[in-house]
């Protein structure tokens, strides 16, 4: 990545270039977010990062109740990437609505809410609250939850499941609606359509691959789950390749994430497709990354001529 910031200050580096972009509805003045579940509510990282900074802060999945998530060991390390299953720890909507959300709204930042739940009537539930209650910038849908209603089919895995949950919190809310996808599917641009004629404003994609890891001197499985999400640099390629995919496919913009580290992945992905970018992995290894992520991309637009990051959004794509 260039170097060229060695004579700009920060500042004057990022105002002239315009790294604004649009998703769906919601205007966020970079690409760059944090992925649910990775950065808690903001105030955790604050240590490290001006969360000012960021183009939104995703936070930790959201159910309507507090939930005390999966047994431990709920993470483990593997190579190029993790394994989660912390299985949506939580204090609920109203901590979030009463506690956290004020915090982030003082420091500037545009909030996107993750919300998770078992049935459509969760969902509308959740997202009647938040649109209630004005700061929320946008709701991400977490659609890889088992409907308590079908058997525990997952939301996510089933197009029509998830036309319904999308067009249930659309009627719920008038917030921008972004249902983040599974990629444990076998052909993820139906489901993209499938949102997208369920009303979604944008599509987030990609979300954990199921794996797991066994404990060969113990001879069990290492999560207290058995099976965790995995992430990080190893799932890279398979969401670089559903983003073009469903890119192709649909007329709404995407959220992208799955293993960036570096300005570098985040240009691939909005080449790809992506009109916004998400990290998560990366701040645990590089607590900055984000604003990291965001400086570079600047120095690179400056390098290349490039006026507008917008204008990089698909720029590989083949239709």
């Amino acid at each position: 990545m260039s170097t060229r910031r060695k004579n700009f200050s920060e500042q004057s580096v990022l105002e002239t270039v315009d790294l604004s972009v649009n998703l769906g509805g919601l205007c966020l003045k970079n690409p760059v977010t944090v992925a649910s579940g990775t950065f808690g509510y903001g105030r955790e990282y604050e240590p490290f990062v001006d969360i000012s900074r960021l183009g939104a802060v995703i936070v930790k999945g959201t159910t309507l109740k507090p939930n005390s998530g999966n047994p431990a060991p709920r993470i483990y390390e593997t190579a190029s990437g993790m394994l989660n299953s912390i299985g949506l720890e939580n204090p609920g909507i109203e901590d979030f609505l009463n506690i956290h959300l004020p915090y982030l709204l003082e420091r500037g930042v545009s909030v996107i809410a993750n919300i998770a739940g078992n049935t459509l009537e969760e969902y509308e539930t959740l997202g009647a609250m938040i649109r209630k209650q004005s700061g929320v910038a946008a709701i991400e849908l977490n659609i890889s939850c088992p409907n308590v209603k079908k058997g525990g089919m997952h939301f996510g895995t089933d197009p029509d499941m998830v036309f319904q949950v999308v067009n249930a919190v659309k009627k719920a809310t008038d917030l921008p609606v972004i249902p983040k996808l599974s990629p444990n599917v076998s052909d993820i641009t139906i489901i993209a359509q499938a949102a997208q004629a369920g009303g979604a404003n944008a599509l987030s994609m990609i979300n954990t691959l199921m794996g797991m890891a066994i404990d060969i001197e113990k001879r069990k499985p290492v999560l207290g789950n058995i099976f965790g999400g995995l992430s990080g640099p190893a799932i890279k390629p398979v969401a670089l390749r559903m983003i073009y995919q469903v890119h192709r496919e649909i007329d709404i913009p995407i959220l992208g994430g799955g293993g960036i580290m570096s300005a570098t992945d985040a240009l691939e992905f909005i080449m790809a497709g992506s009109s916004a970018v998400s990290i998560g992995t990366g701040n645990f290894v590089q607590p900055g990354i984000s604003v990291q992520v965001i400086n570079e991309l600047a120095d690179y637009m400056i390098a290349n001529n490039i006026p507008r990051i917008s204008d990089l959004i698909g720029a590989a794509v083949r239709k």
